[in-house]
């Protein structure tokens, strides 16, 4: 992901606010819940890291390990769950319910991501029979999306 991530501008610190936000899928069987942690760039639209696990403080801890330093210095907004105060430092972190807007931009690619994969879908046909075929969908929708955004056209 970092071929295509755009740096943010370290004379801009607003390039730098992120979004996180979790949601959840399966593999093989809805009783086997996966999480994806997603950390998106506020500025670009794009992904700057994601985790694939529970919805545990670890998983949260991994999320923030995978962001870019960069990106580590911008301010993150997320919702009201507990990992994200554990894990996130307090003068960087704002927990705000969806009502505020301030999580509008991932809660939308939340909604891309379940319309343009189907084994991301709750209810649907299309799943994943493995972690890694789970994980590679991911992966290749995350570069051809952060690929788009950063290519000018």
């Amino acid at each position: 992901m970092a071929a295509t991530l755009v740096a943010p501008d370290p004379e801009k610190p607003e390039t730098a606010v992120l979004e996180l936000d979790e949601l959840w899928s399966f593999v093989l069987k809805k009783s086997r819940k996966r999480w994806i942690w997603i950390a998106l760039c506020r500025a670009t639209r794009q992904v700057v890291a994601y985790v694939i696990g529970d919805r545990s403080q670890v998983s949260c801890q991994k999320l923030w390990e995978r962001i870019p330093a960069a990106y580590q210095r911008g301010h993150c907004y997320s919702d009201f769950w507990e990992a994200y105060q554990l894990v996130l430092p307090a003068g960087q972190h704002t927990a705000a319910g969806k009502e505020t807007g301030v999580t509008a931009h991932v809660e939308r690619w939340n909604n891309t991501l379940r319309q343009r994969l189907g084994r991301f879908v709750r209810k649907s046909l299309s799943f994943s029979k493995s972690e890694e075929m789970h994980e590679i969908c991911l992966r290749l929708f995350l570069h051809r999306y952060n690929l788009a955004l950063a290519s000018p056209d």
